[in-house]
This record gives structure tokens, C-alpha cells and sequence, in this order.
């Protein structure tokens, strides 16, 4: 089969829809070496993670002439232009990544979508308005034109058939991967070595993502000053800053807190986050609602137990042997993070229980799931 992908954020991305991008893409190649792939982009890069993804002989790159961006067309190119390609009229599938897909995709060519979340129009508070207009018209419009979509949680099907009325028929739910290298675990020297790096404390809570609301650090930071003083140790959070860092940094101060207890880190190296991760004691999610939640998926294979918060789709990536605290409840997750702190063999026994479960975010059950429905 010929199956080509909107490569975009592939090579232009490297946080969430980039790595879905590049996991779907190295899953498939690996998985399904008689195939041949081809990745449509109007710009590439050459980023080391991008570098590994091309090292499969049965991976082509399409782009555009070079006047296209020369003029500063690459967009019209990747929404319309693309579908006139010789290589892209004799695909048999083609399949948008990260909720578009192009106009005038011919008659034979099976169209699919993958769509992450519908966050925007469940929180357009959070989104400048004019965004939401355009995701939303992008987001219907490819619903309208595929002949499947995949829905990365039951969540997102909820979603796409309550907020745009798409045909449960339609969707089949085909979870996320995790990036290759949360599966390597790191030795003593490495993690502490990282956490020099960062300048990171001894022990600590972790919280990977943005540092926004939804994300909802300001109910970990409620609940650490709670943790009694004796089990207390201080949380990380790593994620790019918004205006709600200010917000926090706010409740640090009624609460007592100091920039020991809570550690703003950015600028992570996304080759250090798995030494990050093992070198943590408990792993916070608290997120009011999220499409999936891949770092909870990260954090169990990196053997951390995880508290999440209920109301999305988070009980979906951690399992049942996780933990889960109402994303209101400051009360419930300081005692949780107390019970785990000071029980050893329940962190383990957590952290054995959630593993066996996330083996189902590896790459060649997602590459099956795909290939079955590109061939249906």
C-alpha cells in the first residue's frame, strides 16, 4: 500500500502533536517494512527525532516546489496544492495527524483524521476567539470529508459525537504512543546527573505540561502545603509558562510556600524528561480535562506512581491501579501523595499494576489497529 500523511508537525513540532506525529509514522514503517510512506510537508527539519523517523528505507518526503515557500504559500500548498502531486494522486490512503486533512483529495483515496481533543470548544474562555473560529471550521470540515477518524480516547468520541454530531459509526478510538525512549531506563548516575543538571532536589513530586489552568497546578500546590511537614517534599513543575504562573506564584505566598517548595523549570531538554521522570517519587496530573494524557502514560512506563484527576479521559491512560482525586479536591490528593510517600510497597505495588496496563500505548498494537482500519 501507498499511505501518505500530513507531515507538518513531524517536522516543525517537537511537544505533543509532534511526537504523535513521529510515533504513528516510526510505528507504521517499522511494523509494515512491505509498505511504502510518504510524509507531505511544506517545510522540513532536521532535528535529531525527525532524522530517526527517515532512517526507514520505506519512508519518502514530499514538498513543494521551492517558489511555493519562496512566496510564502506553504500553507495554501498543505490545504489544497498538495493533492495535485503525482505522488499524492497514486496514494491509497492518506491520513491527517493533527485534525485537518487537505482539500480535493481524490475519489479512491481513503481519507482518515485523527483528531486530539476538542478542548477549544468545550473551554473557548482559553483560546483567543478568533482560533476557536478557525479550529473549529478545520475540525468540521474534516470530520465532514473522512471516511474514518480516529478519536485518541473515548473521551474525544464522546466529544466529536455530543459537539459536532459525528456519526459514532464513523470513529474508531485508537490510543496514543509513547516516544521510544521513556522505555529506557536510566542507571543511578544518569538520573542523578540530570538532576544536577536542573538543580533539582534529592526527592520530589513531578508535574509535566503547560503551566495554565486547565493544567491545574494551583490544586498540587493546595495540597502540598497540606502534606504534613515531615513527608513534604518539594513539587516540579515543567512546562512552558503562561500568565498563570503568576497565579501560583500568588498562592505560594498566602500559602507559605518558598521557591523550594515549588520549582519552576522550563526549557527541559526532551532527551532529559525519562531521567526526570525516574528520578521522581510521585507523579501529579491534576488537569481539569485534557484529550488524552500522555504524560500520566510517560510517568507509569518511567515506574512512578501516578495520581490523576476524574472528569476527562486521565482514568483512560492510567488505568484502574492508579490513583484518582476529583480535580477540585486538595484535600484528597494531599493525602494521597502522604499515603505514597511513606509506603514503599505501595508504591510499588502501584507502579508494577499500572505498568501492565500501559503496555497497551506500544507502538506495534497502535500500528495493527491503524493498518486494519487503512485496509478495511
Amino acid at each position: 500500500m501507498k499511505i501518505g500523511f500530513d507531515a507538518k508537525r513531524l517536522f516543525n513540532n517537537f511537544t505533543g502533536l509532534g511526537n504523535y506525529s513521529r510515533f504513528i509514522v516510526q510505528a507504521l514503517a517499522e511494523n509494515f517494512t512491505q509498505d511504502q510512506f510518504y510524509l507531505f510537508s511544506p517545510k522540513i527539519s532536521s532535528h535529531d527525532d525527525v532524522k530517526t523517523v527517515l532512517l526507514n528505507k520505506n519512508i519518502e518526503v514530499v514538498t513543494p516546489p521551492a517558489w511555493i515557500n519562496k512566496v510564502k504559500l506553504g500553507s495554501v500548498w498543505r490545504s489544497w496544492g498538495e493533492t495535485f502531486n503525482q505522488q499524492f494522486q497514486s496514494l491509497d490512503v492518506f491520513h491527517g495527524l493533527s485534525m485537518e486533512l487537505p482539500a480535493g483529495i481524490k475519489k479512491g483515496i481513503k481519507k482518515i483524521v485523527t483528531i486530539h481533543d476538542l478542548i477549544f470548544i468545550r473551554f473557548p474562555e482559553l483560546y483567543n476567539p478568533i482560533d476557536v473560529k478557525i479550529y473549529t471550521f478545520k475540525m468540521k470540515k474534516a470530520c465532514m470529508q473522512a471516511d474514518i477518524i480516529v478519536a485518541i480516547s473515548e473521551q474525544t468520541k464522546r466529544d466529536l459525537i455530543d459537539f459536532l454530531r459525528v456519526p459514532e459509526s464513523k470513529i474508531v478510538v485508537i490510543y496514543q504512543g509513547v516516544h521510544q525512549q521513556f522505555y529506557q531506563v536510566k542507571s543511578k548516575e544518569q538520573v542523578e546527573a540530570t538532576k544536577q543538571k536542573y538543580n533539582l532536589p534529592t526527592q520530589y513530586l513531578l508535574q509535566v505540561g503547560t503551566i495554565e489552568k486547565r493544567k491545574n497546578a494551583s490544586l498540587s500546590i493546595e495540597a502540598l502545603s497540606k502534606v504534613n511537614s515531615y513527608s513534604r517534599i518539594p513539587l516540579v513543575l515543567i512546562g512552558r509558562p503562561t500568565a498563570y504562573k503568576e497565579t501560583l506564584l500568588q498562592k505560594m505566598k498566602e500559602l507559605g510556600l518558598s521557591s523550594k517548595d515549588i520549582i519552576f523549570l522550563e526549557n527541559v531538554s526532551f532527551s532529559d524528561l525519562p531521567a526526570i521522570y525516574q528520578g521522581a517519587k510521585v507523579f501529579l496530573y491534576p488537569s481539569i480535562f485534557e484529550g488524552f494524557g500522555i504524560p500520566i502514560v510517560e510517568a507509569a512506563i518511567s515506574q512512578i506512581p501516578v495520581i490523576a484527576a476524574t472528569g476527562s479521559c486521565l482514568e483512560e491512560a492510567g488505568g484502574i491501579n492508579s490513583r484518582y482525586v476529583h480535580p477540585k479536591d486538595d484535600e484528597s490528593l494531599s493525602k494521597q501523595i502522604e499515603e505514597l510517600l511513606n509506603n514503599e510497597s505501595l508504591r510499588t505495588h502501584q507502579v508494577n499494576r499500572t505498568l501492565e496496563y500501559v503496555q497497551l500505548f506500544s507502538a506495534k498494537p497502535i500500528a495493527n489497529q491503524l493498518m486494519k482500519i487503512y485496509t478495511a
